[in-house]
């Protein structure tokens, strides 16, 4: 009997009701669960029309409790009995939910469609293992899901975004949707809000370390951080007295400040760079090396904070025409972070930038200082600046110091 066919009309109209849905569905979460159908099922607050559909059932009343309760061995035995199932309640199921696939097939079936959807991800942290920490943390923390809900669409997303940050940084700098078009096949594929724009500027981030932070603008910097311009003039680098053009000639020779974008950089760049450049953080800092020495004032670039794209195309300008640099930051954990950004572009030697400058400069600064906040931050260049700055606490900015970086930068 069990090899014969459901009676599939005759079923619909004895199980099939809406007035018996209750009854199918915690049948068919049973078999999901991998539970044999015996037992009792019950509906806590049954109408009277589930009462009766349940009676018509069972060719009797179910009970007269306040609860329905239906034993699924009756139900079984009801379906073999009168030829409607001959395979019982197990193959009627089949007919009125369809095959039913047990819950612990279905995880297993996800987890390995999910794996698969990550596969590019981890052969990226395998290919380029710097990209190992960050590849971790996003399955990790969620964003791929929440960005794509589903494997299926996992997938392309992934192997969009591993397409982006296998390219990264781009040097020189270029523009962001000339990038996109010529990677993913449009210049709007990295536009602002889409799914992969928001990834790979997640791990474009992560590469290159630049900091945490929202907005319009703070995505510019990020994904210049890496390279890749909204456009060409809005990249800066605050300079002084550096010369290799005419017009950085020309400011050189009056000792004023020159801001140079990376259309200029890109298309005129310096022919010649000095043996040594100063960079600092600060524009408080070059301002009053142009007002203290003017036109003899020793080259210096100021960051602004993290290097801009013009920043970064300038230094390796000048590192390639054989200039070194020495560095002078703010004594924060902000200050230490763009300095560990800044080794991985260009070396650089600390300008007054050491543990000992800093407790010299505590020191000399008295109750003054503002208490140091954030979270701290590593100095490769000197490890014991890092815990200097957590030993004292305090925050000492590159104006309180200005004095004696003056005094080296004077010609």
């Amino acid at each position: 009997m069990i090899g014969q066919p459901v009676d599939e009309a005759r079923l619909r109209q004895l199980l099939g009701g809406a007035d018996l849905a209750w009854l199918v569905e915690r049948a068919r979460r049973r078999l999901e669960r991998g539970q044999p159908l015996t037992g009792a099922v019950s509906l806590a607050t049954p109408s009277a029309a589930e009462r009766m559909a349940a009676e018509r059932l069972l060719g009797r009343a179910p009970g007269a409790g306040r609860a329905l309760t239906v034993r699924l061995d009756a139900v079984d035995a009801v379906l073999v009995r009168s030829g409607i199932s001959p395979g019982g309640l197990v193959a009627a199921m089949a007919v009125l939910t369809g095959p039913v696939v047990p819950l612990d097939e279905v995880r297993r079936s996800e987890h390995q469609a999910w794996e698969e959807a990550y596969a590019p991800l981890m052969l990226l942290a395998e290919v380029q293992p710097e990209h190992a920490p960050w590849v971790g943390r996003v399955r990790d923390d969620g964003l791929v899901r929440r960005l794509a809900r589903t494997p299926a669409a996992t997938r392309p997303l992934l192997e969009q975004t591993v397409r982006v940050l296998r390219e990264l940084p781009v040097e020189p700098a270029r523009s962001l949707s000339a990038f996109a078009a010529d990677v993913l096949g449009s210049a709007h594929a990295l536009d602002d809000g889409t799914p992969v724009a928001t990834l790979a500027l997640s791990g474009a981030r992560a590469l290159t370390g630049h900091p945490e932070g929202a907005g319009a603008a703070w995505r510019r910097a990020a994904w210049a951080s890496a390279g890749l311009l909204r456009d060409d003039v809005s990249s800066t680098v605050l300079t002084l007295n550096l010369r290799g053009t005419a017009a950085l000639d020309w400011m050189a020779d009056v000792g004023e400040p020159c801001v140079l974008t990376l259309r200029q950089l890109a298309r005129r760049p310096p022919r010649t760079a000095p043996p040594v450049v100063h960079i600092c953080e600060n524009p408080a800092v070059l301002s009053a090396a142009a007002d203290n020495h003017g036109p003899d004032a020793r080259p210096l670039i100021c960051l602004q904070g993290q290097p801009s794209a013009a920043a970064l195309t300038l230094l390796a300008r000048l590192h390639d025409l054989g200039a070194a640099f020495w560095y002078h930051g703010d004594f924060d954990w902000g200050g230490l972070r763009i300095a560990t950004t800044l080794s991985g572009h260009v070396p650089w030697r600390p300008w007054r930038y050491t543990a000992d400058d800093y407790r010299a400069a505590v020191a000399a600064a008295g109750p003054d200082l503002r208490p140091l906040d954030g979270k701290p931050a590593l100095s490769p260049w000197d490890p014991e600046l890092a815990l200097a700055l957590a030993e004292h606490a305090l925050r000492v900015e590159e104006e309180a110091v200005l004095d004696v970086l003056l005094a080296d930068l004077a010609g």
